[in-house]
């Protein structure tokens, strides 16, 4: 890798370790401050940074014309001086120009695609560091190919990062024909694999992998590695194992690197994925067994809300009051163990009331081969192999009478902030990130630009009913659902969680419409149902799921009748994710149209709108409608007020991942 392309990336050092990473950012709130400020003024200079890029899509095209009368071994031959070019002069834009030429007439032979131009644009933009906003439908997955072969060309290993195995898997094998083109090795990461498989996966010049499986490989390799083996004594290792030993003695690491990223989906997994941090932890034997937790969850369920505690459910926490501790005091008296501890039992007791009142069947998890496996609520998607911490997940576990697991102590654990900003550069993609780009810029140091679409979007937005009550919302569901099934379209059915979308089929199959379900507990046919869900007739319920990295092809009956209707079932907390369901609709200039028909029930105006609802409910017209510019008022104030909540969380748990890592590393068990 050249100094021309670390100076391109304004690396001037690595942090120390096992290997080329930038050193973690120490920022403050003024620099977070100018970092949102920042993020703000970029969105008002996007019109000029689009300039640029149009003037380099057609440089790149005028390139492309000449390669035409070119046969396969002149493009390789062309390649092989591009990368030259690239390795001596970094990602400077003639070298950068023509090798986009060349991948765009290689993706033309190989897959029968040619980059529009708005993809050239978008490719660039990630080149540079930014995350580019293309529309549901624009291509992405071809994009990122662009600079994924550029950086490669140049000598740095690239991350194609996704949220989920099987777009990871679709999109390595896709493209690997075009990869190897250019002589360039393409690796990919799946659960379940051998050390071997994926240190020779990561070894590879393009690495597929899905965002949780890269940052639990990170972790290993710190775990692997102690801290007193990074640096000079690592180069003196390998220095002393020499050049041909054996990779796997000279290195047990999996990663190579963090170089290049290109995260896709970089909103949900940038931003929504953000409010936790991962955890490697260890089993253990827990020495009270199930009766400390029945014992907890007794209590926490004879406690008063209000008298004994305070429920926040907008942070999703719970906290005893001081008559709540005394409560907890006078339970523990003549009890033995953790109930001696003041400390120690509130904790437990707290746990309790989380497991009793925040935590819910169907929506925050589910139960499936006996065991509760919790649910991604951003992507509707089961998170195997995870658990809640501190007891959380043995207590809910006696909440719903399973056989409770080992608890899990905590060895090593990471922010995705944190992770994500050691990258020597950074890029992404998204349908919807404009919203956050403040925080993108504030907490990633990286801009958004929205990328025009190829075709005008002819989509028709029919806009929102807000009913009164639940019934109310799924009798028009229902309703609306069947007159445009009867007009021969696709009908899509978005729904916030598990249980939303099984009642939402219990109302379609009361009404005699045959339809398909898509949520955590059909993940496996995920491709199946999306790859039907757009002929004459079908209705579709999905939870987030659909909304992600999933295209919903049209027959031509269904376009020619009108395209996909998507019915809003429930807003979310972000408008962001309302808007990529939406996208699933009108995609490439295909017909379309979409609208939101919710409640005054649902969760988002319940927790944060709770103060107009009593006056709201006034104001709700004979037909149990509420006024159209009311309801845009209050999903505007609501999802607003989350957003705000939501970002403070993020920044909390940066904060007390920090003053974790600085205990865990006291502790002998840092990274």
């Amino acid at each position: 890798m050249s100094r021309a392309l670390l100076d391109r990336w304004q690396v001037h050092e690595f942090a120390p370790g096992l290997y080329a990473e930038r050193r973690d950012l120490k920022d403050n709130r003024l620099d977070r401050f100018i970092g949102r400020l920042l993020g703000r003024s970029a969105q008002l200079g996007s019109p000029l940074r689009r300039y640029d890029l149009r003037r380099f899509a057609a440089r790149v095209q005028v390139l492309a014309e000449d390669l035409l009368a070119i046969d396969d071994v002149g493009l390789r031959s062309r390649a092989g001086a591009v990368r030259t070019l690239l390795a001596v002069e970094g990602l400077a834009e003639a070298p950068v120009a023509e090798c986009f030429a060349l991948v765009r007439e290689v993706c033309s032979r190989q897959l029968g695609l040619r980059h529009y131009p708005v993809q050239l644009m978008g490719g660039y933009a990630m080149l540079a560091g930014a995350l580019a906003e293309m529309q549901t439908g624009e291509g992405k997955t071809l994009t990122a190919v662009l600079p994924a072969v550029t950086v490669a060309l140049a000598g740095a290993p690239v991350h194609v990062i996704t949220v989920n195995p099987y777009l990871a898997a679709r999109d390595a094998e896709y493209l690997a024909p075009v990869y190897e083109f250019f002589g360039l090795r393409v690796g990919l990461i799946v659960p379940d694999q051998e050390p071997a498989e994926r240190s020779a996966a990561y070894a590879a010049d393009v690495t597929y992998c899905v965002n949780k499986d890269l940052v639990f490989d990170y972790l290993r390799d710190r775990i692997t590695q102690k801290r007193v083996r990074a640096g000079p004594r690592a180069v003196l290792d390998g220095w002393l194992a020499g050049p041909r030993a054996p990779a796997q003695a000279r290195s047990k690491v999996l990663l190579r690197g963090l170089y290049f990223a290109i995260v896709d989906e970089a909103d949900s997994v940038l931003i929504d994925e953000a409010r936790t941090p991962l955890i490697i932890s260890s089993d253990v034997d827990d020495p009270n067994g199930r009766a400390l937790y029945e014992q907890a969850l007794a209590l926490a369920a004879s406690l008063k809300k209000k008298g004994h505690y305070l429920l926040r459910p907008k942070e999703r926490s719970i906290e005893l009051t001081d008559a709540g501790r005394a409560a907890v005091g006078d339970f523990a008296c003549g009890l033995s163990g953790l109930w001696r501890i003041p400390r120690a039992r509130e904790e437990l007791v707290e746990q309790g009331l989380s497991a009793l009142h925040l935590f819910q069947l169907d929506r925050h998890y589910i139960i499936a081969d006996d065991k509760v496996q919790i649910v991604d609520e951003y992507t509707g998607r089961v998170m195997a192999d995870r658990s809640w911490e501190r007891g959380l997940h043995q207590m809910i576990e006696v909440k719903e009478a399973l056989a409770i697991s080992k608890r899990r102590d905590t060895i090593s654990r990471i922010t995705y902030q944190r992770f994500f900003r050691r990258y020597l550069c950074l890029a992404g993609m998204s349908g919807t990130a404009t919203e956050v780009a403040p925080e993108m810029r504030s907490v990633y140091a990286m801009d958004v630009l929205r990328i025009p679409p190829n075709r005008p979007v002819v989509r028709r937005d029919l806009g929102q009913r807000v009913f009164l009550d639940s019934d109310a919302r799924w009798a028009a569901v229902v309703q609306r659902a069947a007159e445009i099934g009867a007009e021969g379209r696709a009908v899509l059915i978005g729904t916030r969680s598990v249980a939303a979308s099984e009642l939402a089929s219990c109302c379609l199959s009361a009404a005699g419409l045959a339809h398909e379900v898509l949520n955590a507990r059909q993940d496996q046919r995920e491709a199946e149902i999306i790859a039907d869900a757009g002929q004459p007739g079908r209705i579709t319920v999905a939870t987030n799921m659909a909304g992600r990295g999933t295209d919903i092809l049209l027959s031509p009956e269904v376009r020619q009748a009108g395209g996909l209707h998507v019915i809003l079932s429930e807003y979310h907390d972000s408008a962001r994710i309302d808007r990529q369901l939406f996208g699933r609709a009108g995609r490439q200039g295909d017909p379309g149209s979409c609208e939101a028909i919710v409640s005054l029930d649902d969760e988002l105006f319940l927790a944060h709108a709770a103060a107009w609802r009593g006056w709201l409910r006034a104001q709700v017209s004979e037909a149990g409608l509420l006024p159209a510019p009311l309801a845009r008022l209050l999903r505007r104030s609501a999802q607003a007020a989350a957003e705000r909540q939501n970002s403070r969380i993020r920044r909390q748990t940066v904060e007390m991942d920090k003053r974790v890592e600085q205990s865990l590393a006291f502790a002998g068990r840092g990274e």
